[in-house]
């Protein structure tokens, strides 16, 4: 981006800023319960996931949420239907949170033709414009500019929809990443940038990485408002992102958001993740989100074993219903491969398949 001349501008319309809860005390006892099982949703989802890549049902690529389920759903929590979400490609808990049917999520990793992507994007591609999610994006920080791109365009238009963008703790030394944080606030653009802190990108910890490992401090640069929250604990980052998101939708205020947690596995379903010490595996586990917030409500009395087991059974039928699903799909026809290439037409695009004959 080298432009600095600031866009035309048109009046936002009046967006009503919705409560936010910020206590565990006051807030709803069916949503709280809602959040453990859509959490625990993701968590088995990927599970499985994991499992039909070691089956070779899913090829290339393929990253996993596992440990950040409680940023997934509270992020997810805070949006309305109608914003905008850009992911990295550590996406299915997003595209899960988003709304898309699982169905449609896991025949996406299995490449058939009823994926969110029509089964040639796979893990790292999920996209869906009836949800509002516009990527999944493989290369790193390849979302940044344009969901700032999105945000520019709802704020052309004068609309009330807020652009949440996730990305990793890595995406955050690159230049685009800059960039894009610098222009949303010269242009007051409605777009919350979501710093997904799992303390290691890849193999390399933020320490060794960062200059500055307090990622959320970046914000300050751009006179930007920044904030901390645990990632581990769904309702605080409920609260904190909705309190954000309200800002930007309101007042056009970007945002930036460090959510703090611990990945439970390797980089990607491949990775056997050997650079980490046995203390930080521990210290991982110990701060497995799921495990935190079902003690928290068994204390509270919102749950019970019972309770507990029942919706293990439902989210199991529902995670088998998504595999199912995806099994029983059709691959896409190889003749659809270059259907997708251009939004519209091209005079003489080639349409060779690598087996074809050149002459």
């Amino acid at each position: 981006m080298t432009t600095t001349t600031a866009p035309r501008k048109t009046t936002r319309k009046s967006a009503k800023a919705e409560p936010v809860q910020s206590s565990f005390g006051t807030a709803d006892p069916d949503t709280l319960r809602g959040f453990y099982r859509d959490m625990l949703f993701v968590r088995r989802f990927e599970e499985r996931t994991a499992q039909s890549y070691q089956q070779a049902k899913i090829g290339g690529y393929c990253h996993l949420n596992l440990g950040e389920e409680a940023t997934v759903v509270g992020v997810g929590a805070a949006m309305r239907p109608t914003d905008y979400l850009f992911t990295n490609y550590r996406e299915h808990g997003y595209a899960l949170a988003k709304g898309i049917a699982p169905g449609r999520v896991m025949a996406e990793l299995y490449g058939r033709s009823t994926g969110t992507s029509k089964g040639w994007g796979g893990s790292m591609h999920m996209y869906d414009t009836a949800t509002r999610l516009l990527g999944g994006y493989a290369i790193v920080g390849g979302q940044v500019p344009l969901a700032v791109g999105a945000a520019l365009a709802i704020d052309y238009r004068g609309g009330d929809e807020v652009v949440v963008c996730q990305m990793g703790e890595g995406t955050t030394n690159i230049g685009a990443f800059h960039e894009s944080l610098n222009i949303a606030a010269l242009w007051r653009l409605p777009v919350v940038f979501l710093v997904i802190n799992n303390q290691t990108g890849m193999g390399t910890t933020v320490e060794r990485s960062s200059a500055e490992p307090d990622l959320w401090k970046r914000a300050a640069a751009y006179r930007m408002r920044g904030e901390r929250v645990d990632g581990t604990d769904v309702l605080a980052v409920r609260d904190a992102a909705s309190e954000l998101i309200e800002a930007a939708r309101r007042e056009g205020k970007p945002a930036l958001l460090e959510a703090v947690s611990h990945r439970l596995k390797g980089h990607s379903v491949v990775d056997p993740a050997k650079y980490r010490s046995s203390d930080a595996v521990a210290t991982a586990r110990e701060h497995d989100p799921i495990v935190l917030w079902q003690k928290r409500l068994l204390d509270a009395g919102m749950l019970t074993e019972e309770s507990v087991a029942e919706i293990e059974r439902e989210v199991a039928e529902n995670v088998a219903a998504a595999v199912e699903f995806a099994d029983s799909s059709p691959h896409p026809e190889p003749s659809s491969l270059f259907d997708y290439n251009y939004a519209t037409p091209v005079p003489g695009d080639s349409r060779r398949l690598p087996a074809d004959p050149l002459f």
